[in-house]
């Protein structure tokens, strides 16, 4: 009789491999902001049981104990919703408007907290995410002829929006079925996939292509890579095009700073950019210049949302912000004030209290995988997530897009655990010796 298996692959590890496989059936279903904050609540009830309800015939065992970093996190998301309770206050508003703010934070911001607490608790591998991701790049590249062709067919823009937009949302593209959109700048097409706007397209693409350089098998990653920048150049980003260059290859530099022949092969470059320094400085301003000019209207409307955002959180509520968002005045084509910009959003509606409640985790995040990323694989691709989560903030509102970037705060809670794990060897040693 065959012996059964030791350690069968765990639930959580198969909930997460079919959410991320199943991207795309879902997205033409119109479910994937319904998706998301599931997946989340389930994971943590996993968590929760896991840790809290055990019997001497549990399979498993405990969760291990919540690394720091994790807890930096839920304390911080629990920070955002006090600070919304605290504009609510301030501003006397309803309490049906504090409910659906709520319910807001719990579909968004929350969010950050339970992947990353899933990350870290469960059993959840690192290659499983890696693998499911690459199926969904394979999906994306195969349809990438549809999409780009769908505008020279005449196809419409959305297809159909699904009827789960009852439920509540931020908006009908949320739920909405799109081949493309069309830019009113410039009147061409830009591409979204399975987000709800183009920008949000260069985020997951980034994401995508990050892990696709962490996959161990030639041919998916291969697959992966090109998938990923289809995503990034189709998508007509500016911000996703700087990030595809600057992230993977920063986190990759700092993993190698232990490695003395990097800081050798550095001397020349910072010679001789030291020498060149005021023409390589004009050089760089004209190609500011020139980024900004890529898309000049859009670039007037966020740079005026924000100056619009600072004025009135520093006047008007400096401590807890205005508790709900605003629309703009027509100046700014009635874009709700802070938008496009998570650090400015988070000014306007949460105060300086819910800036500290993002930056605070943040920065530990950085700092912990900086330093995992000098001995481990999986320091490095969480240290590149961070950096590219902290590059779009100021590009986006991030707790909107946390129902399609979770499997990076999954990875980040699987990072973090890791380190924790390596800390309590270090004192284990240390006490030892």
């Amino acid at each position: 009789m065959a012996a059964p298996a030791a350690d069968p692959r765990p639930v959580e590890d198969y909930l997460v491999a079919l959410a991320l496989a199943g991207t795309w059936p879902v997205y033409f279903l119109g479910g994937l902001y319904v998706l998301g904050p599931v997946l989340g609540v389930l994971l943590t009830a996993i968590v929760l049981v896991r840790k809290y309800v055990r019997t001497p015939t549990t399979p498993r065992p405990a969760p291990p104990p919540v690394p720091i970093g994790v807890w930096f996190w839920i304390a911080g998301m629990g920070l955002m919703q006090i600070a919304l309770l605290g504009g609510h206050w301030s501003y006397e508003l309803s309490a049906g408007q504090t409910v659906k703010s709520t319910i807001g934070w719990a579909k968004g911001w929350a969010l950050f907290a339970m992947f990353i607490l899933a990350g870290a608790c469960l059993d959840i591998r690192f290659e499983t995410v890696i693998r499911a991701t690459g199926l969904t790049a394979l999906i994306s590249l195969l349809l990438t002829p549809v999409l780009y062709l769908a505008p020279m067919a005449g196809l419409p823009e959305v297809l159909f929006v699904s009827p789960l937009k009852a439920i509540g949302g931020p908006g009908p593209e949320f739920f909405a079925v799109q081949l493309y959109s069309m830019d009113p700048a410039d009147g061409l097409p830009r591409w979204r996939y399975f987000t709800p706007w183009s920008p949000a397209a260069a985020l997951i693409g980034n994401l995508y292509l990050i892990l696709a350089i962490e996959d161990r098998r030639v041919v998916w990653r291969i697959i992966g890579i090109v998938s990923a920048i289809a995503i990034i150049v189709l998508s007509k980003s500016r911000l996703g095009l700087v990030t595809a260059v600057l992230v993977w290859p920063s986190a990759f530099g700092i993993s190698q700073l232990r490695r003395s022949i990097l800081w050798l092969a550095a001397a020349v470059p910072v010679f001789f950019a030291g020498l060149f320094s005021p023409v390589l400085l004009a050089q760089l301003g004209a190609a500011y210049d020139g980024f900004r000019g890529m898309r000049a209207n859009s670039t007037r409307v966020r740079e005026a949302l924000g100056r619009i955002a600072i004025d009135r959180w520093w006047h008007e509520a400096p401590v807890w912000g205005h508790g709900v968002v605003e629309r703009g005045p027509h100046y700014v084509e009635y874009m709700p004030i802070g938008s496009h910009h998570t650090w400015f959003g988070l000014l306007f509606v949460k105060g300086i209290v819910g800036v500290a409640a993002l930056a605070i985790p943040l920065l530990w995040s950085l700092l912990e995988f900086a330093l995992l990323s000098l001995s481990s694989r999986m320091g490095r691709a969480a240290l590149a997530i961070t950096i590219l989560l902290v590059l779009f903030t100021v590009g986006e509102n991030l707790e909107i897009l946390t129902y399609l970037f979770w499997p990076g705060l999954v990875i980040m809670g699987i990072a973090m655990r890791e380190a924790a794990e390596r800390r309590s060897s270090i004192i284990a040693a240390a006490r030892a010796s």
